[in-house]
């Protein structure tokens, strides 16, 4: 099967807002919250991903969604009918879990129609939309073949089709890329997202792997300790990110705090010599007000230096190379300035081979950054 680049819908091709409705959600275990006030609205065909640590309540509010967890509080509203209190075989919801969960001594074709038995559909409609999913996985081949006898990705598409051939209202995936191996992985984002982008159903994934929520999602979630920290497209979390949370969380970071100093915009940072111009992002910020912001490391610019250079007024600084790592596309610098504070740069291979000399370990170098790099963060 080859991967072809992912199609992600418009906004436009998107149904109505609030198809999907998480309302007041709560969960305890215990003394414990798991899940803290949250709500949450998904359009319908929408694509949505739930991103954060281990522990950060993604996985109970799946659970929630598909009924296999009970909430303390708070309502699911699945196109306008509220679920909350519906059995979880009753409910127009699948769930494809990360183990995939096929019956090993029943065949492709039979784990893809064992839902449609249990449920006493007639014998021709199971077999016609059986063969339509099969068609769908590209797994038409495989039809008699067990279990053990699939690699990891075939087995993957199985359990997909076997989610899928009931029609669900909602397709719920619990960590669906974890047990692939990383080649195969990136492989499958992009075969998994196309698939589910031709049924135009409403997915609901939950993953703790940032670039799968990145390169699947029509928009995210990043969540913390039970509550949503930010929703957005994945552009729009990565570009700016609201909290300093979501700005570490989603690719790496360089986070500045300090004080306004003047109208100019001007930002008095302890780990920088000279201040930062903070541009736009301090418009509504006052004299004296705390600030924190961000810049990604592959917005500051890298330059060799010597101890006698002096940098530019604002927004740079003078460090010293501590570590190096080459990432083929780009290679990784920390960067170590005279406060002590570490900075991470990611130079493009392109620039790398422009330099008439590759700064290496314990070189002296000049960063920059533009204004228009900085974040502002919550």
């Amino acid at each position: 099967m080859n991967a072809k680049p992912l199609l992600k819908k418009s906004s436009s091709a998107l149904g109505e807002d609030g198809f999907l409705q998480v309302q007041s959600v709560s969960k305890q275990f215990g003394s414990a919250t798991v899940v803290s006030d949250l709500n949450l609205s998904i359009r319908r065909n929408e694509f949505f991903a739930l991103l954060g640590s281990s522990g950060c309540g993604k996985s109970t509010l799946l659970r929630i969604m598909a009924g296999l967890e009970t909430p303390t509080q708070g309502r699911i509203v699945l196109d306008g009918q509220d679920i909350s209190d519906m059995p979880a075989h009753e409910r127009p919801v699948n769930m494809m879990f990360q183990s995939y969960a096929l019956f090993p001594h029943m065949n492709v074709t039979a784990n893809i129609a064992y839902g449609l038995k249990r449920e006493g559909r007639p014998k021709a409609e199971i077999n016609e939309r059986v063969a339509e999913v099969l068609e769908l996985v590209q797994m038409h081949s495989h039809a008699r073949h067990m279990p053990a006898q699939l690699s990891g990705g075939q087995q993957q598409r199985v359990a997909l089709a076997r989610s899928l051939v009931k029609q669900p209202k909602l397709l719920l995936l619990d960590e669906p890329m974890s047990a692939l191996d990383k080649q195969i992985r990136q492989k499958t984002q992009f075969e998994l997202g196309n698939i589910l982008y031709k049924v135009g159903v409403t997915c609901v994934m939950v993953t703790h792997d940032q670039e799968e929520a990145m390169t699947m999602a029509d928009r995210l979630a990043v969540m913390s300790e039970g509550r949503i920290v930010q929703i957005g497209s994945p552009e729009q979390v990565y570009e700016t990110p609201a909290t300093q949370f979501a700005a570490e969380f989603i690719g790496s970071t360089n986070v500045f705090a300090g004080v306004l100093a003047d109208r100019r915009g001007q930002m008095v940072c302890a780990d920088l010599a000279g201040p930062l111009d903070l541009g736009e992002v301090a418009q509504d910020a006052q004299i004296g007000q705390a600030v924190r912001v961000s810049v990604r490391p592959e917005r500051i610019r890298m330059q060799l230096a010597s101890p006698q250079t002096k940098p530019p007024p604002v927004n740079a600084a003078l460090g010293t190379v501590a570590e190096i790592g080459y990432m083929g596309s780009y290679t990784l610098f920390y960067v170590t300035l005279a406060s002590s504070r570490t900075l991470m740069v990611n130079v493009p291979r392109e620039v790398m081979m422009g330099f008439e000399r590759a700064p290496d370990y314990d070189d002296t170098v000049l960063l920059q950054w533009s204004s228009r790099s900085l974040v502002r963060l919550a």
